[in-house]
């Protein structure tokens, strides 16, 4: 199961292909979100650009899943978690690693996808648990 691209999103999608995390930035007041929209959810502006994020973050919540929508992508049981990236949005993604909890720092790692994007997901630093 492919992701969809949606024209909000197309160019958070190609810059996976070079494993770049964007992040969507207003240029009327500065606010970044992900995911990608057609205005910004602080001032409804609509004169979005780009930001690259450096991949560092803080878990703010996460959850175990037993499910999966598509096994050979997601094998379970998995750990979805919503991390808080150092450049301010959150994002929802899988993490690996030990020590999954609150606050722990996550760091960017990708997952190849079959049509050469890469979906972000977030390890966990062992030095830290």
């Amino acid at each position: 199961m492919m992701p969809e691209v949606s024209p909000e999103a197309r160019q958070w999608w190609e810059a996976t292909r070079e494993r770049r995390l964007l992040v969507q930035t207003c240029r009327s007041c500065g606010h970044r979100q992900h995911y990608p929209r057609a205005m910004c959810v602080r001032c409804g502006g609509v004169h979005l650009g780009w930001v690259e994020a450096a991949g560092a973050g803080t878990i703010y919540s996460f959850t175990r899943s037993h499910r999966s929508p598509d096994p050979a992508t997601f094998e379970p049981p998995y750990t979805i978690v919503i991390v808080t990236l150092d450049e301010g949005p959150r994002i929802l993604a899988t993490v690996t690693g030990t020590g999954v909890r609150c606050d722990a720092p996550v760091r960017l790692a990708w997952t190849p996808l079959a049509d050469g994007r890469n979906l972000p997901v977030f390890e966990t630093d062992p030095e830290e648990n």
